[in-house]
């Protein structure tokens, strides 16, 4: 059940569903996805009063052409069950679940949102030692589920290696590798982790260049002030947009009708770029209608 449609997923800021300005102040960011936080970013005591926020937002909505996502908490945890009996129905775009193992526990989130609306996807956070020996299995049940998104933990699966990623990830490259793969092989979005040094706007810029070399489709964030950097990131640049239309117009040309393979500005170009191209030309022109 994953997207048919792709969505513009550069940017995705996590917000505590606990801070009411915060949630109001989403509804003006120029970030592509809010995620309201109900786990880590809620303290136990807040959980219930946030859940209850998090839920008011999603009803009355306003958060224009951003998407909507709402992290729950565990079903290990007390409140894992209540979050998605309240949340679930409520209409957000998507419901995003914490440490997924594997399949089996990526089902049992999906059988718990059977009152939600159809609509509503399900976004896997992959974070754990043991996730990154399932990702075929879980990635599998796009097929039977609302599995829609990966969403890289990285802060929790550098505690469970007990490792420490500097801005280069050097140690983390097959694990973000592989699970972009693992994404693409079920049609599904995979959206890369945060960036811990709000202040360092240098490796921000860094990192987000490795993840989209890596084939991420966009970034999570913990902070405004990161929005911009990620959407220039994982915006196709003017110089991208010229080769893919090149492509695109040598295969159009009628002497061209039937080629395989091409020579475009002095490189090689298949069929297989062809669609690359499209696919870029589309993206660029769905953020340049979002303005």
């Amino acid at each position: 059940m994953s997207d048919r449609e792709p969505r513009i997923r550069r940017s995705a800021l996590y917000l505590p569903a606990s801070n009411e300005r915060a949630i109001e102040k989403a509804r003006t960011l120029p970030c592509d996805v809010v995620i309201l936080d109900l786990e880590d970013a809620v303290a136990p005591e807040a959980k219930e009063a946030a859940r209850e926020m998090a839920a008011r937002a999603v009803a009355d909505g306003g958060f224009g052409r951003r998407e909507l996502v709402v992290r729950v908490n565990g079903l290990g945890t007390p409140w894992g069950e209540a979050d998605l009996a309240a949340i679930g129905p409520a209409g957000a775009d998507a419901i995003l679940v914490p440490k997924i193992d594997d399949g089996a526990t990526l089902r049992r989130y999906d059988a718990l949102l059977a009152q939600a609306p159809a609509a509503t996807r399900l976004w896997a956070m992959i974070e754990t030692a043991r996730s990154m020996f399932a990702l075929q299995d879980i990635a599998a049940q796009a097929e039977a589920t609302r599995l829609a998104c990966f969403v890289m933990g990285t802060n929790d699966l550098a505690k469970e290696l007990r490792a420490s990623p500097d801005v280069g990830r050097e140690g983390f490259v097959g694990f973000l590798s592989s699970t972009v793969a693992a994404a693409r092989a079920h049609g599904l979005s995979a959206i890369d982790g945060v960036f811990n040094d709000i202040g360092d706007a240098e490796g921000l810029v860094r990192q987000c260049a490795q993840a989209l070399a890596l084939g991420f489709d966009g970034k999570t964030l913990i902070h405004p002030g990161q929005i911009d950097i990620c959407n220039r990131a994982f915006t196709p640049g003017d110089d991208r947009i010229e080769a893919a239309r090149a492509i695109v117009a040598a295969f159009d040309a009628p002497e061209n009708a039937g080629a395989g393979a091409l020579k475009v500005n002095g490189q090689m170009a298949e069929r297989l770029h062809l669609e690359q191209a499209r696919a870029l030309l589309a993206m660029r022109a769905q953020i340049d209608e979002m303005g």
